[in-house]
């Protein structure tokens, strides 16, 4: 079947009623305003966002903060106005009347002089969609009509700077127009293209190259140059056609700031709307270095180039289109459902955040493989206390993604490259995934985080199989799954002094928390063993987390709450590990366990949220919606997530949705972009 009957059947399957986004705005209720707002989101390296209300106040950036220009200007009747980006200087603003962000589009609106713009960002993040989600390519789309009863000349600009291809804007860069048929297309990249040489986490890209794609219908002209003499041309005139490529290269971003970019004539423009659409994208060629191999993105592993990836994005567009406004309807109604509007928001500024914060590639057979990056953490990737908070979106809409995630690490700790008896904590720091180095790697047990990783591990693989309906993909790790059990049931009822995933709080020795992630961990094996048909292995350890959970109450319990600590009475913390005793159907715990707990929880959260513990006022974002989770209720839910949003609507910080922050200020303590908020639909796991 071709891929436009399937984007065609994925259409008919997904469509729901159409209606209005949540929120829509209004004096009563106005539209909530995201801390900052995805614009192109694919992969960390090709994640672009704007850091404020209006897309013309700012310019802008990648998820790091550093600034990455995208520029649109529009020319009614003769008079041009900023539409996106900062300049030309001195360029009123069309002014903004509306935002809407959607799982996979972002919609602004415009009104000026009897003129209604609407540009639109989409991204075909498809989970179902494996070769669709891998391509890194966004459509932009304006879409122009009169609202005053006059025709009126348009003319439509778009640039993208150079800063996209360089980590520095010292770096220097090259550029050329290239052959797509159907297309105009522009591309620039830098002159060195150090191919997966660097390293650590606030870095951009500086190989592949970036393009600017423009399907010839769309009556464009195209042109390489300054930024200045692109914008002004246009600005002063509308129809920049006199102007050259420039050639002057290769010479650094900073020397005039190169763009690619485009200019569209819509001519008069009445009632009747009338669009134009282009692409921008990004080709890596090479994703991730993975024990010293370096792979390919997932969309390429069949030999495609940049041309195959734009013609074909091209020939998609009005099906994913389609597609995209389908899965984003249903998303949101699932959401609304399970949680009302506030958390299907949050579940929205969730969706792209998460799946950006990842990069598909493929390995020598073509299996894909899903390497998550710890964004402003520490920049490891494939850390598994970050796959495991982020996993509820994976296993929820797409398993073969989780199994993406998962496979890496369960291959890495099979190999006699890990020597230990419990779970890696990474593969590496990204985009290198040549094996641990949180904690002095592979070389010492001292700072790993042996509880918390196997812990999770387990939870994860019990999860899957139960996703799938199936423990195929875990049948060749059955002997690591029971050394894993094996540990826990030695080391994990009362764990010693060592870290959790929340390690910017400092070891800590008998952790409550971490103590139910050792006893849900030795369950769910108990759970794998008997559907890998190993049912007296399955018993052993159903009846060892029992009487774990047992002792757990005992150790556990300060009066009307539980400790955060065994041997620290007076204490408290939120017990987000224990939601999988429900949502996995083990009932190794009363539900007047997660009772007590959330009436204590009531007491004392404060402005915007509950904090982690008793120890300091900040916050995980994505545990207060584990542990909103507990008992199942509407109310508890809604108390305990009605303040998220009002911190992500109310934060000064503008930058994409922090997951550690301050209750009482709404700011910022660490972390941004990070996959972690995946976590939010922990809600829609059944």
């Amino acid at each position: 079947m071709s891929r436009q009957r399937l984007l065609g059947s994925l259409v008919m399957l997904l469509s729901v009623a159409a209606g209005s986004f949540l929120f829509a705005g209004g004096k009563e209720h106005p539209a909530p305003r995201p801390p900052s707002v995805p614009l192109v989101t694919h992969d960390p390296y090709f994640s672009i966002w704007s850091p404020s209300d209006k897309l013309g106040d700012t310019w802008p950036v990648h998820w790091t903060g550093r600034a990455q220009a995208l520029s649109a200007l529009i020319r009614i009747d003769g008079q041009s106005f900023r539409v996106m980006g900062r300049a030309p200087w001195g360029t009123a603003a069309m002014t903004q009347t509306s935002l809407e962000v959607f799982p996979t589009r972002t919609v602004y609106t415009f009104a000026q002089a009897g003129i209604e713009l609407t540009l639109t960002f989409l991204c075909p993040l498809l989970p179902s969609d494996l070769d669709v989600l891998s391509r890194p390519l966004t459509y932009i789309t304006a879409r122009v009509r009169s609202t005053d009863g006059a025709r009126h000349r348009i003319q439509f600009y778009f640039d993208a700077s150079g800063e996209i291809a360089v980590n520095t804007p010292d770096q220097k860069i090259v550029w050329g127009r290239y052959e797509a048929p159907g297309l105009e297309v522009l591309g620039l990249g830098s002159k060195d293209q150090p191919v997966l040489e660097k390293r650590g986490d606030d870095l951009r890209i500086d190989w592949g190259y970036f393009y600017l794609a423009v399907p010839e219908d769309q009556k464009a002209i195209t042109m390489i140059g300054s930024h200045d003499a692109c914008r002004q041309s246009f600005w002063k005139t509308g129809w920049p056609g006199w102007l050259q490529d420039e050639m002057d290269m290769p010479r650094a971003v900073f020397d005039g700031y190169p763009v690619l970019a485009a200019a569209f004539r819509l001519d008069e423009v009445g009632a009747d709307p009338v669009e134009r659409h282009w692409m921008v994208a990004y080709d890596d060629r090479f994703s991730i270095e993975y024990f010293h191999r370096k792979l390919r993105p997932y969309w390429r592993r069949n030999g495609w180039e940049a041309p195959q990836l734009l013609r074909q994005a091209s020939l998609d567009y009005q099906p994913l289109t389609a597609a995209c406004r389908a899965f984003d309807e249903k998303l949101l109604a699932a959401l609304t459902e399970a949680g009302g509007e506030k958390y299907a928001w949050i579940g929205t500024l969730a969706f792209r955040q998460s799946i950006a914060a990842h990069k598909l590639a493929a390995d020598i057979d073509g299996t894909p493989l899903f390497f998550p990056k710890e964004n402003f953490s520490n920049g490891c990737i494939s850390t598994v206390d970050v796959i495991y908070p982020s996993a509820p979106l994976y296993l929820h809409l797409s398993p073969p993604l989780m199994k993406a995630m998962l496979r890496p690490v369960l291959d890495y700790a099979k190999s006699g490259l890990w020597p230990f008896p419990f779970a890696p904590h990474d593969l590496g720091t990204y985009p290198h995934a040549n094996g641990q180095v949180y904690g002095g790697g592979a070389r010492t047990e001292e700072d790993q985080m042996p509880v918390e990783e196997s812990g999770n591990m387990l939870i994860l693989a019990a999860a899957l199989a139960r996703a799938e309906r199936s423990v195929e993909f875990l049948r060749p790790y059955q002997a690591l799954l029971r050394r894993w059990a094996a540990y826990l049931e030695a080391k994990g009822l009362d764990p010693e002094n060592q870290l959790c995933t929340d390690d910017f709080a400092g070891h800590l020795a008998h952790n409550a928390n971490l103590s139910l992630k050792a006893i849900l961990g030795l369950r769910a094996y108990a759970d794998l063993a008997a559907k890998l048909g190993n049912k007296t292995e399955a018993k052993v350890y159903a009846a060892t987390a029992v009487r774990f959970a047992a002792e757990w109450l005992r150790l556990a319990d300060d009066g009307d709450h539980y400790r955060l600590a065994f041997d620290k009475p007076g204490t408290w913390s939120q017990k987000y590990n224990l939601v999988w005793d429900r949502i996995l159907g083990y009932g190794l715990f009363p539900a007047s366990v997660a009772d007590k707990e959330m009436a204590f929880y009531h007491k004392v959260q404060l402005r915007y949220g509950l904090p982690l513990d008793n120890r300091k006022d900040y916050t995980k974002l994505d545990w207060i919606l584990w542990t909103a989770c507990l008992t199942g209720r509407a109310e508890d839910f809604a108390a305990l997530v009605d303040p998220v949003f009002d911190f992500l609507n109310e934060t000064p910080d503008r930058v994409p949705m922090t997951d550690w922050y301050g209750t009482r200020d709404g700011r910022k303590v660490g972390f941004q972009a990070r996959s972690v908020v995946g976590g939010v639909f922990l809600k829609m796991l059944k």
